[in-house]
C-alpha cells in the first residue's frame, strides 16, 4: 500500500507523522473522505473546496490545492482496487505540546483503503449528547471527532450503523458522519446548515437533485416521518429501517427509492457534479 505524505508516495509501512503533529495531540486538522470507484474518485472538486473552508475555519494555512489533486490521483494509480475510501487529512504539523501551533508548517497525507458498498437499508439510534450550532468547529470537518466515536460505539452496540444527534436547541441535526432526510406528508425535508449540521457533499446533491426542502426540523420528527433516509460519501442515499425502537413501514419507501435512483443516475454521468 502507498500513500501521500507531505510531497512524496511512501510505502505505507514506512510513513510515519510525528508524535508532535498537532494533529495527533490537539485534533488540530481537517480532512475529507471521497468515494474511489475503478481508480477514480467522485466530486474532488466540491470536497477539495470543502477542505479548503475547513482549514480557513481553524486558521491553517491555505492548501496547495493543485498539490492534493495530485497526490490523490497518484494514490489511486498506486493502489488499484474496486471500490475504497480516499482520505485525505491536513493537519498544523509539528506544534508544541499545547494549544499553540508551530511554525514549521502542515502536514499532507492522502490514503486509501479497501471498503464494501452499504447495503441499501441500516439501523440509527439516537443518543443524548447534543450537537453545538454556535460552536467553533460548527460546519467545519475537522480531526477533532472524538465525540462522534463515542456516539457510534454506542450505534453499534444496538446493532445500529449510525447515531442520530439533536442540537442545543431540540431540533434534529446529522449523525456521527451522515446526514439526515425526512419524509412528512409526502414532502422531503433535512436539516439546514444553520442547525449546526455538516454541509454534506452528498448533502448537498441530493437537495439539488430531489428538490429536498431545509426545514427546522423538531427531533420528534424522527417519530412520526413516514420515511428517513441518510446521506454521506460512502452510503450515497441509504434508507433507514429502525430508528431506536419504531420501524417506518416498507423501508426503502416510495421517496427514497426515487432519490436512490436519481442520485445514482446522476452521479454515474458526472464524476465530478
Amino acid at each position: 500500500m502507498k500513500i501521500w505524505l507531505d510531497g512524496t508516495l511512501q510505502d505505507a509501512e514506512g510513513a510515519r507523522v510525528s508524535v508532535f503533529d498537532h494533529g495527533l495531540t490537539v485534533g488540530d486538522g481537517v480532512f475529507e473522505t471521497l468515494k474511489a470507484v475503478e481508480g477514480r474518485a467522485f466530486a474532488v472538486t466540491r470536497h477539495l473546496d470543502r477542505l479548503a473552508r475547513s482549514a480557513r475555519g481553524l486558521g491553517l494555512p491555505e492548501p496547495d490545492l493543485d498539490e492534493v489533486r495530485r497526490a490523490c490521483v497518484a494514490v489511486l494509480d498506486a493502489n488499484p482496487m474496486a471500490f475504497g475510501r480516499l482520505r485525505i487529512t491536513y493537519t498544523g504539523g509539528l506544534s508544541p505540546l499545547g494549544s499553540d501551533r508551530g511554525d514549521t508548517g502542515p502536514t499532507l497525507v492522502v490514503a486509501l483503503g479497501e471498503t464494501k458498498r452499504r447495503p441499501d437499508t441500516t439501523a440509527v439510534i439516537t443518543v443524548p449528547w447534543t450537537r453545538n450550532e454556535r460552536g467553533a468547529l460548527t460546519g467545519l470537518k475537522t480531526t477533532s471527532y472524538a465525540e462522534n466515536v463515542v456516539a457510534l460505539a454506542r450505534a453499534h452496540q444496538q446493532d445500529a450503523s449510525e447515531a442520530l444527534f439533536a442540537n442545543t436547541v431540540g431540533q434534529l441535526c446529522e449523525g456521527t458522519g451522515s446526514n439526515v432526510f425526512v419524509v412528512v406528508d409526502g414532502e422531503l425535508h433535512t436539516p439546514p446548515v444553520a442547525s449546526g449540521c455538516l454541509a454534506g457533499i452528498t448533502r448537498a446533491l441530493a437537495v439539488e437533485w430531489t428538490g429536498a426542502r431545509e426545514t427546522d426540523l423538531p427531533m420528534d420528527v424522527l417519530e412520526r416521518a413516514e420515511e428517513i433516509f441518510l446521506t454521506s460519501t460512502l452510503r450515497d442515499v441509504q434508507a433507514v429501517h429502525r430508528v431506536d425502537e419504531r420501524e417506518p413501514a416498507g423501508a426503502p419507501g416510495p421517496v427514497t427509492v426515487k432519490a436512490m435512483r436519481i442520485f445514482d443516475e446522476r452521479a454515474g454521468s458526472d464524476l465530478d457534479p
